[in-house]
């Protein structure tokens, strides 16, 4: 007899939720029945993890997805139409779809309660647990913008490259190894996620009466316009100024955080000119 399976009662989601929702359902449902959690049934607990592994396997990706609302299960017309599409324990930048943990680039859903529980793989080693593993640290613009390099693998030269977006802590996995990348912080710049963040002094001047200076981003300076009575502290967005995103188009975006700079020390003239401005309740 064959059962059906339904993805969605697995993640606990209906079949209009968004792909925001699935991600953070598959997280929850993961987080909870990982066999670690459950050692007084643990054969119970890694049938349920694999089962909703596949379903949000299935349910992250649109075409699988599409297959999966068209025929109500996984045997389709012509058997099962998720068959042979690899295994739904591999979470890389490299296969396309969105590590639903963030900026944290695991090789296999058991990495992440390796690191969370102490704990490890509960089905055995893997394959890709025996590839030796390497680290290596890069500068934040090579992070930025991508860039290739010639690391010692085993006594050989390799070149590899980095892609545009690299976040820190994250695994590239290659044929024979894996590769994790730390990165360098920015003396100007701060990165969070795909954003950027820079602070930016201006003029007392220019905060009370407004006016035009040039910004740095990540590419080339930029021109804003200060508007009259800026407060300090105040954030501008500039869009799409950001870090390329690792999966997908398009790039995040650039924050200035906008200190209006007082003067430590005034001549005659300042002094008099502030005086004036106190006595007019400025």
């Amino acid at each position: 007899m064959v059962t059906k399976t339904d993805y969605y009662d697995i993640l606990g989601v209906s079949k209009s939720a968004s792909a925001d929702e699935i991600k953070k359902a598959y997280r929850k449902q993961a987080l909870e029945w990982h066999p670690d959690r459950h050692k007084d049934d643990k054969e119970a607990a890694e049938k349920r993890f694999k089962e909703i592994n596949e379903a949000y396997q299935v349910l992250s990706d649109p075409k699988k997805k599409s297959m999966f609302d068209q025929y109500g299960s996984t045997n389709g017309p012509a058997g099962n139409p998720f068959a042979g599409g690899g295994s739904p324990f591999t979470y890389t930048y490299t296969s396309g779809g969105e590590n639903p943990f963030g900026n944290v680039d695991f090789g296999d859903p058991f990495d992440i309660f390796e690191s969370f529980f102490g704990g490890g793989n509960p089905f055995g080693r893997t394959q890709r647990q025996q590839i030796p593993r390497y680290s290596m640290t890069i500068d934040f613009m090579e992070a930025v913008h991508g860039v290739s390099k010639e690391v010692d693998v085993g006594g050989k030269k390799r070149k590899i490259k980095i892609p545009a977006g690299i976040y820190e802590g994250a695994r590239i996995n290659f044929e024979d190894f894996t590769l994790s990348v730390n990165i360098k912080p920015h003396k100007l710049f701060e990165r969070q996620d795909d954003d950027i963040y820079v602070t930016v002094g201006i003029p007392f001047s220019l905060a009370v009466l407004g006016g035009e200076i040039k910004v740095p981003t990540i590419g080339d300076e930029i021109k804003i316009r200060i508007r009259q009575g800026t407060q300090s502290g105040v954030m501008m967005r500039l869009r799409e100024q950001g870090v390329p995103h690792l999966h997908g188009r398009g790039k995040g975006d650039e924050y200035i955080r906008i200190n209006v700079a007082i003067p430590e020390k005034l001549n005659r003239n300042q002094k008099s000119l502030v005086e004036e401005m106190k006595e007019e309740g400025l």
